[in-house]
């Protein structure tokens, strides 16, 4: 009898390990495919982003008509685009911090 007891033990081990590579590999999968979603997400944003702020210092600088219009639009357009980079930096900062925090989840999750 205890033959089949330890048997039965080992099938439940082995059922379980196989349970757990098998959460483990979905939610790999899933963190795989949300961060293809992000990054195809963040790049459109930066792109759209950078349209406009092209398009507006364009527009400012068609609208200047002397070297201090244009020192002006200069100065303007540059802090639009240290604000773009500082909010494009905090963004990704976070969403560094949530990967890391689901790779951590993903990982406690086998123990």
């Amino acid at each position: 009898m205890p033959e089949v007891f330890e048997s039965t033990d080992l099938a439940t081990q082995w059922t379980d390990a196989n349970r757990r590579a098998l959460h483990f590999m979905l939610g790999a999968q899933r963190m795989m495919l949300e961060e293809a979603v992000f990054a195809a997400y963040a790049t459109l944003d930066r792109v759209r982003t950078e349209t406009h702020l092209s398009n507006e210092f364009v527009s400012k600088l068609g609208t200047a008509h002397s070297v201090q219009d244009w020192k002006a639009v200069g100065s303007e357009c540059g802090q639009h685009q240290l604000e773009f980079v500082r909010r494009d930096s905090d963004r990704m900062l976070r969403h560094g911090e949530r990967l890391i925090e689901a790779t951590l989840n993903l990982l406690n999750n086998q123990r």
